[in-house]
């Protein structure tokens, strides 16, 4: 399996907008009961606010490419959730499903973790359960990870756990 990281420009933000639709829908399940994650009038989920990704310094945005077929991506930025300030922060994450459970998700992961070596921190929607395994496992299962530590919030900024730790090159 090759994978490939391609960082995503303005000009392809219509890409990455289609692919939020596929993880707005897989998402949706969670919100259940409650008006997040409607359908507009014309048959998609509201677009995703991606301007920032475009104009701040310690914010990207990633395609993740597998064997030469675009896989997912990664949205990157440096807001912390909760708690003191991090450099990084993993703010969306999504692998298609057909490309799910063989590795892609987590050498994806890896690779963009260190892109910025430093403090990271994944924030864990308390009912993505199968979100919260592969991070858990991404995270502690490798030797670049150090001083890991897992929070539970639940506040108007947060609902669900939050890994901290740090990345250390290579």
């Amino acid at each position: 399996m090759t994978v490939n990281l391609i960082q995503a420009s303005a000009q392809q933000e219509p890409i990455l907008q289609n692919l939020m639709q596929f993880y707005t829908h897989d998402f949706s399940e969670f919100w259940a009961g409650t008006s997040r994650g409607d359908l507009t009038a014309d048959g998609r989920f509201a677009a995703y606010p991606l301007a920032d990704y475009w104009s701040l310094p310690a914010w990207s945005a990633q395609f993740i490419w597998r064997d030469g077929v675009l896989a997912g991506f990664a949205l990157v930025n440096d807001q912390a959730h909760a708690g003191p300030p991090v450099q990084s922060s993993v703010a969306e994450f999504f692998i298609l499903r057909k490309h799910r459970g063989g590795g892609l998700g987590r050498e994806a992961a890896e690779m963009i973790f260190s892109q910025r070596p430093g403090s990271w921190e994944v924030a864990v929607a308390r009912k993505n359960v199968r979100a919260l395994a592969f991070w858990r496992r991404t995270v502690r299962e490798t030797s670049r990870a150090s001083g890991i530590s897992e929070t539970e919030v639940d506040d108007a900024r947060w609902n669900g756990p939050i890994l901290r730790f740090t990345w250390s090159e290579a």
